[in-house]
């Protein structure tokens, strides 16, 4: 079965390092529990907010290393992830419906496999 990244969306409150309430890590514990009793979960984890990280950049064989927090709108970072594995885009979907947030956004992507590339 193909593996789906189930990517989190930052907010204004992740990238301010505001935690989870005790309420919503019980309930993200539930689910989480969830999709390891269906079998389908791999990983899954919270980051820390962009201050607390660097961005590698490469051009021309030279890197960069930026500091955070990264500018632009929360929307574009990175908060979490769960790996999972689905028969499809559709029941990864399916999973990525049912994360118990009242606000947020999460994208699902299809992982390459090694079979994808050419030998």
């Amino acid at each position: 079965m193909p593996r789906f990244m189930m990517i989190v969306k930052a907010s204004e409150e992740s990238e301010a390092g505001v935690l989870p309430t005790r309420e919503a890590l019980a309930e993200m514990g539930k689910y989480n529990d969830e999709l390891t009793k269906a079998g389908v979960m791999l990983a899954g984890e919270g980051l820390r907010d962009s201050s607390m990280g660097a961005r590698v950049s490469f051009t021309g064989g030279r890197t960069v290393v930026t500091d955070g927090p990264f500018a632009g709108p929360p929307g574009q970072l990175v908060a979490g992830f769960w790996v999972i594995r689905a028969k499809d885009r559709d029941e990864a979907v399916e999973w990525a419906r049912k994360v118990p947030f009242e606000d947020g956004e999460i994208e699902v992507r299809q992982i390459f496999e090694e079979s994808d590339f050419p030998a």
